[in-house]
């Protein structure tokens, strides 16, 4: 079967096509840099032709608010007249928990117009809200830090690997369309800022957290449950001390 992943080339993508192909399945890891843009439509009718399947992985290269906004509705035009062209039977997006309880934040509203488009779209689908990655976490301290200090919400998180992200989207590939949203995350529950302590204490960074209520998290404030399944999720394996035992700085 013909998988295609936009966005195949990023963190989530390279080992969503991994697996895929290791299963026997012929996928495109389309991104602009393989001759696959979204945003322009370049690439998209060849791309997709034959195509059973596609992944939706491609994440906006700006987040201010209209650029975010352009980008995932323009993409998801794009995509998604692209795939009904050539006869995909399910179309699978990767979005955000908690999403639709942030429209404070114009990335999320971004996202929320990207899921619209998909329902509206008459193509059988599937929307996966995950969690936050564990590997986002040394980025939210850094958004946070002002001199040696990190201001962080003590809303929970249930922070997820991208394994468990990347194996999550490659069963729901296999699967059948569920015209719905399922929930992925990771297996332990922390505070925000709590969390972020224990990273930066692991990792011998001095700087010091400090819960604040106020901290804006993708320009919104967060409730305390804002980030976190409501009900049934299927849940990851790795955890947080798995995940930073691994954990090696970018360079």
């Amino acid at each position: 079967m013909k998988i295609v992943v936009i966005g195949g080339t990023g963190l989530i993508g390279s080992k969503t096509v991994e697996r895929l192909r290791k299963k026997g399945h012929e996928v495109l890891a389309a991104s602009p840099n393989t001759g696959v843009d979204t945003l322009t439509g370049k690439g998209l009718d060849d791309g997709l032709a034959g195509a059973k399947v596609v992944i939706d992985l491609a994440n906006s290269p700006s987040f201010e608010d209209k650029a975010v906004m352009e980008f995932f509705q323009t993409a998801g035009r794009n995509l998604l007249k692209a795939a009904a062209v050539a006869g995909v039977e399910h179309h699978i997006a990767l979005s955000i928990v908690g999403v639709e309880r942030l429209e404070g934040s114009g990335y999320m509203r971004a996202k929320m117009a990207q899921e619209a488009l998909i329902r509206a779209s008459g193509i059988p689908y599937t929307i996966v809200h995950s969690t936050q990655f564990l590997e986002f976490i040394p980025g939210i301290v850094q958004s946070g830090t002002v001199d040696q200090t990190v201001h962080l919400s003590s809303a929970y998180v249930q922070p997820i690997s991208s394994e468990d992200v990347a194996d999550a989207m490659a069963d729901v590939a296999l699967g059948k369309p569920l015209n719905g949203i399922i929930e992925i995350a990771g297996p332990e529950k922390f505070r925000l800022n709590e969390i972020a302590a224990q990273f930066l204490k692991s990792t011998g960074d001095s700087r010091q957290v400090v819960a604040d209520p106020h901290a804006p998290y993708f320009g919104t404030e967060l409730a305390e449950g804002s980030l976190v399944p409501i009900g049934d999720a299927r849940l990851g394996r790795v955890s947080f001390q798995d995940w930073l035992s691994h954990y090696q700085p970018r360079t």
